[in-house]
């Protein structure tokens, strides 16, 4: 069966067709053919920000939650405004480098922060 007959939220191969969506009768999940492959070609390498807005080196975000700073006594505040971000490859999650006024170097996860 073709990606559009596959439901993509528990991958059944018993979806059927009704009018302009596909509904998915074991999860009952409904779709439309080109969402499916639109959120394939969404589904890329980006980084995207708790909002779900894609992330650019060079961008400002705006931390979201206190954070602790692990191994000091130091607490990035939530609405701290990060500027000139830098993506990065990173399997602990960690994937936003940036410099913090009066706390230096860090790495934050994207999860953490919106775009300003």
């Amino acid at each position: 069966m073709t990606d559009a007959t596959t439901c993509p939220q528990c991958h059944s191969e018993h979806a059927y067709q009704d009018g302009a969506l596909w509904v998915c009768p074991e999860c009952g999940h409904e779709w439309s053919g080109d969402a499916a492959s639109a959120a394939a070609a969404d589904d890329d390498a980006s980084i995207r920000d708790a909002n779900g807005n894609v992330l650019a080196d060079g961008d400002s975000v705006i931390v979201i939650k206190d954070l602790k700073v692990k191994g000091s006594s130091s607490v990035v505040k939530g609405g701290t405004k990060v500027r000139n971000i830098r993506l990065q490859e990173a399997s602990d999650g960690h994937n936003i480098a940036c410099k913090i006024d009066g706390i230096g170097q860090m790495n934050l996860k994207s999860e953490f922060v919106r775009k300003a």
